[in-house]
């Protein structure tokens, strides 16, 4: 595995080599407060994936010198250096799509721009036709990707959208066809699988405090602004007021406790991480930030969720939750306390969303069979054998 290095430690407790690049970007990209705002994320994202090429690229390097090349690549869209390593040394690469904002379809445009709502009620041959324009962010990684490239003998490319956005080799959709289906613009060699669902509850249990807390009374309010987020005091600070107001119990999830307010009472437990398979179905709703992973762990748990969506795939995601009727979502933008508290109030009393979430929860356990999966992984590796 080739990632930051703030994952090493759960990698390699399961018995995965770990080989971190040598400049670690995501943790100074999470730190960019323009990352979580709807008019800045674009460019930050594409920024430091521009910075992180090289690092990567470096990385993939090392790989092939000490162990040999790999049978299989499996990458983001974002991680430009493993597309590099597979036209340096000609290794199939996999493009892996978590959530179906990455896969920009015109048939079901993903609600990532603002404007992008409205581009959702022209026809369809102009969303295809928008959707086919260069991308504007671009320029903020091609520089970089164009020095890496450089490096190791690989030919640039001229843009990143759409030529590079998806590997020849193959897409890995991880998202059930319910939740959003592979449209007709999309790759032919694309595969739809489920939701991960794996939270490393074999590594980290439960503590012990938060799981006497949660004995200790009535199901609680959880929430969370991501695992990654620096810049959530404010709304901590509104879950309290509004906690407050409806005498319930909560559980406030961070590892920065600087983003909390002072003097918490007893009635709101903090933690800087629960396995969610663990906590989720011991809650009555959850309030998180839209993230796919939470998304999919509150669908299996059959929770009601409000989703307090920022920037990144968050608002289509919350979009779909609220489809599917099994929960809210408010942009952080407009976030109040007097705004959030009808639409908690709503997800904790509204028999229907908790209906519709125990029904999901139900098609959640309808999972495929992993010989698919392997079985299409081992037929990208025999049509496109590295040399």
């Amino acid at each position: 595995m080739i990632a930051s290095g703030v994952y090493q430690r759960s990698a390699e407790a399961v018995g995965i080599e770990f080989f971190p690049p040598a400049t670690d970007v995501l943790p100074l990209m999470l730190a960019d407060a323009g990352l979580w705002q709807p008019d800045k994320f674009k460019r930050v994202a594409f920024n430091y994936a521009g910075l992180a090429t090289a690092p990567c690229a470096a990385a993939i390097d090392r790989v092939v010198r000490e162990i040999g090349k790999p049978d299989l690549m499996l990458a983001p869209m974002i991680s430009f250096g493993a597309r590099i390593a597979r036209e340096k040394y000609r290794i199939p690469l996999l493009t892996v799509h978590f959530y179906p904002a990455a896969m920009m379809s015109a048939d079901d445009v993903p609600l990532v721009l603002p404007g992008f709502r409205l581009l959702r009620m022209l026809p369809l041959p102009v969303r295809k036709f928008v959707l086919s324009l260069p991308s504007p962010y671009d320029r903020f990684a091609i520089p970089a990707v164009a020095q890496a490239c450089a490096v190791h003998g690989v030919e640039p490319p001229v843009r990143l959208w759409k030529p590079w956005h998806h590997s020849p080799d193959g897409v890995l959709a991880l998202f059930p066809s319910w939740f959003a289906s592979v449209a007709k613009d999309h790759p032919d060699n694309t595969l739809q699988w489920d939701f991960p669902l794996e939270d490393m509850v074999q590594q980290c249990g439960m503590e012990p405090q938060l799981d006497e807390f949660l004995n200790a009374g009535e199901r609680p309010i959880l929430f969370t602004a991501g695992t990654g987020q620096y810049h959530a005091a404010e709304f901590f600070a509104i879950a309290g007021r509004v906690v407050a107001e409806l005498g319930c119990r909560a559980v406030f999830l961070t590892a920065k406790t600087e983003q909390l307010p002072k003097d918490l009472p007893a009635s709101i437990f903090v933690s800087a991480y629960a396995p969610f398979s663990l906590l989720l179905p011991r809650a009555a709703v959850m309030v998180h930030h839209g993230g796919i992973g939470t998304m999919a762990q509150c669908f299996a748990a059959g929770i009601p969720q409000l989703v307090v969506h920022m920037s990144l795939d968050q608002p289509d995601n919350a979009a779909r939750v609220e489809r599917l009727g099994v929960g809210l979502s408010i942009g952080i933008g407009r976030l109040t306390a007097e705004r959030l508290l009808p639409l908690l109030k709503c997800c904790l009393e509204d028999e229907t969303i908790k209906r519709k979430a125990s029904q999901l929860a139900r098609q959640m356990q309808q999972r495929q069979p992993l010989t698919v999966l392997f079985d299409w992984l081992e037929g990208v590796i025999g049509r496109v054998r590295p040399e």
